[in-house]
């Protein structure tokens, strides 16, 4: 430590010492520092935006993590007024936590994966917790996309202004700087802040952010040969005890004590200093972008003076900022792919996720899609790409060693009541690109699925899949007849057990896009309980095995699975009642019919905030169907209804039912605020044995409406909706907590 401190305070001798050797030169030098700070260091930008006013030419930049990604951009050739452009266009929240848009996921995955709000990885049987909340992917793709144009850049001192930036070795806590490479693969490395981004492997090396061990690195600056060391430091003090009164703000302060201890020395060695007013910020005050630029502005401004000066005394036929071209391509034609870093998954595997078909154009925003569709995948910890030429791009992929996860989920809702979700998840079972998940759901309904699927992207993949589903409810109306002959009076509690097999193929012809066929094992039993002199009477209205063959048309580019501001929903159901077995084997008398079921949803947002759904609905039956178990019900809350139920609000579930079915629901949804939305439906439906009813098809409309308060949290919707139906006396409240499952 003496050691350290004796350095620094040489280098300030020196560095004053040498102002008078300042005097004579003709041309300055100058080195820009830009210190580390999470959202606060938005304000370097404002700073840079009075450097280039009073015309400095900056020659060298150094900065460690969000500096880091500030100073690397301005050194690739960014003007002030971009960068101010870019960190707008950004929200920072969804970058740093890997959140991807919806259209990244695979029909598959958006069926089966968006359910669960705590996914936890299993490593070596046991279950542990992520080295971080996010793998830092969507920052490196938004650096690689910014930086594109020097790709073929390995040596940061042959940038169009010389960089570096401050590292931290996580294995022995020793200061890393990062001179040659992938600049955003360095960058990004200097930004990865312990507990929030994962660490970054460069040259055996585990690095994170150089801010633990120097965080203003003008001391490195000051070896560079600079004649004018300009500072832009946006750190804070260290807390008082007042302060101290949450978790994370603890942890930030015993980071900050390696970073502030030689905090007057670093300032020391800077001739001009800056140090803007953002103690009313924090290091994830990323909504507060521009009152952040402008601190940094209104401060360097104060300096202005200073540095007209120090530009008057510079050479102004040199390099700054605003003379770089950068090359801003819209299309792409690759010819050559080289990938590096596979062991489970083949080229062909990664070009399907990619879209990349060799030889033949692609827009760049197709290309950055097939990045954020790869990544989507979650089989790998880290996919670096960059351009060797214009024709020629390599990845370099380093595939999660965690094959495993626990995922879980919890529910309530009026029909299966309390659920709790625990999901076991493997990859790699029987082939390199398969999958198997697990769903075991306790509580008052006790039910399970278990899907085995293998992905081969857009060629023909295969599915199996088994299911049982259980809920205890009065579903049917006294006009149904169970099969004993006995007649219903009134609604009596059903219990309705499904217990389905199916293997499938699907062929995806996009992410939006699939076709599946396949054939399945149906047994339903379903029934209600009476009492007669002391004996327990089961009614069974079903009891029986059905051999089906189904196909299902699936297009889905909602930007959200249940609070969509904009997208488009298809899905087209055939299903044909083969075979029927019961306890003495395939029927005779059974007469084979047919079912076809679509949805068709749209949505649509205006000033981002009131958006506009609407969901139609239809349901034929072909063929005779004598038994009333398989007509379609309405009515109900409910977005994981299985078979022929279909929500419908102002009747409970079950109250309206037929052969044939016809709906149109609109909602009407604003958000009051982030996640909180307001909504009113109304939705009409006709439910009948004969839906054409000689083409009368509007004749027995039945009305429901429903208001209701939904607020997005981690746990999935938590929702309250009053329903009601002019047509009846029902006014029915519905609830629900949790994603649907």
């Amino acid at each position: 430590m003496r050691g350290i401190l004796f350095f620094l305070c040489f280098t300030a001798f020196s560095a004053v010492f040498s102002q008078s050797n300042l005097l004579e030169k003709d041309d300055l030098k100058v080195g820009l520092v830009l210190s580390g700070g999470g959202a606060k260091g938005f304000a370097h930008v404002g700073a840079l935006k009075v450097l280039e006013k009073a015309g400095v030419r900056i020659d060298y930049i150094g900065g460690t993590s969000m500096g880091a990604i500030i100073g690397a951009l301005y050194s690739s050739g960014y003007r002030a007024n971009e960068l101010d452009s870019i960190l707008h266009s950004y929200d920072f929240t969804e970058l740093m936590q890997d959140n991807l848009p919806r259209r990244t996921l695979s029909i598959y995955e958006k069926e089966n994966t968006e359910k669960y709000s705590i996914t936890l990885p299993v490593k070596s049987g046991s279950i542990g917790l992520p080295r971080a909340l996010s793998k830092g992917q969507n920052v490196f793709n938004e650096l690689s996309k910014l930086t594109e144009h020097i790709h073929a850049v390995d040596d940061f001192s042959q940038l169009p202004i010389p960089f570096f930036c401050v590292a931290t070795n996580l294995e022995t806590g020793d200061e890393v700087i990062l001179e040659t490479g992938f600049l955003p693969e360095a960058v990004k490395a200097s930004g990865a802040f312990p507990t929030l981004l994962d660490p970054v492997e460069i040259n055996n090396r585990l690095l994170v952010d150089g801010g633990v061990v120097n965080n203003f690195p003008t001391d490195i600056m000051r070896k560079k040969g600079v004649d004018i060391v300009i500072g832009v430091d946006v750190q804070d003090k260290l807390k008082v005890k007042g302060n101290l009164d949450s978790a994370p703000t603890i942890v930030m302060q015993i980071v900050n004590f390696q970073m502030y201890e030689n905090e007057q020395l670093k300032k020391e060695l800077t001739d001009v200093y800056v140090h803007p007013d953002i103690s009313n910020y924090t290091v994830v005050s990323f909504d507060d972008k521009t009152a952040i630029i402008q601190s940094g502005e209104d401060e360097a401004q104060k300096q202005f003076s200073k540095f007209k000066e120090i530009a008057n005394r510079q050479k102004q036929d040199g390099l700054i900022a605003s003379d770089v071209i950068r090359l801003k391509r819209s299309n792409l034609q690759i010819d050559n792919v080289i990938i590096k870093g596979l062991k489970n998954y083949t080229n062909e595997y990664i070009l399907g996720k990619l879209g990349i078909k060799k030889g033949e154009p692609l827009t760049y925003d197709e290309f950055s899609k097939g990045i954020d569709q790869l990544s989507a995948t979650k089989n790998f910890k880290s996919i670096q790409y960059k351009f060797v030429d214009s024709r020629r791009v390599e990845f370099k992929l380093e595939e999660s060693e965690i094959s495993s996860f626990v995922k879980i989920g919890a529910h309530f809702d009026d029909l299966y009541k309390t659920a709790a979700l625990l999901n076991i998840t493997s990859k790699h079972l029987l082939f390199d690109n398969d999958v198997i998940s697990a769903d075991l759901i306790l509580g008052d309904n006790i039910r399970y699925n278990l899907d085995y699927f293998i992905d081969n992207g857009f060629h023909w993949s295969y599915g199996i899949r088994s299911r049982y589903n259980h809920f205890d409810k009065g579903i049917f109306k006294s006009t149904f007849e169970p099969l004993d002959g006995s007649e219903m009076d009134t609604k009596e509690r059903t219990k309705y057990n499904d217990f389905t097999n199916q293997i499938f193929v699907q062929s995806a012809i996009s992410n939006a896009v699939a076709i599946r066929l396949g054939a399945e094992t149906k047994y339903l039993r379903i029934f209600t309980e009476s009492v007669t002199n002391n004996e327990e009477i089961k009614n069974f209205y079903d009891n029986s095995t059905y051999g089906n063959a189904f196909a299902e048309l699936r297009i889905d580019t909602y930007d959200k699975a249940l609070f969509p501001k904009k997208g488009f929903f298809l899905d087209v159901n055939y299903k044909g009642y083969l075979v029927l077995i019961n306890d003495n084997g395939i029927t005779n008398n059974f007469t084979p019919f047919t079912q076809l079921k679509g949805k068709l949803g749209f949505a649509h947002t205006f000033k981002d905030k009131l958006t506009a759904q609407l969901i139609s609905e239809a349901g034929i039956t072909i063929g005779e169907n004598s038994n009333r178990v398989h007509n379609f019900h309405l009515g109900g809350n409910n977005e994981n209804f299985i078979n022929n139920f279909t929500s419908f609000y102002g009747y409970d579930v079950g109250d309206l039912s037929g052969q044939g079915y016809l709906k149109s629901a609109m909602t009407l949804r604003y958000e009051l605020f982030k996640n909180n939305h307001l909504s009113f439906t109304a939705n009409a439906a006709r439910a009948e044995e004969d839906i054409y009813n000689d083409g009368r098809l509007f004749e027995n409309t039945r009305l429901g409406y429903a208001v209701g308060y939904s607020i997005e949290s981690f746990l999935g919707p938590l929702e309250i909706k009053y329903t009601w139906s002019p047509d009846t006396s029902n006014n029915i409240w519905f609830f629900n907590v949790g994603f649907w499952f």
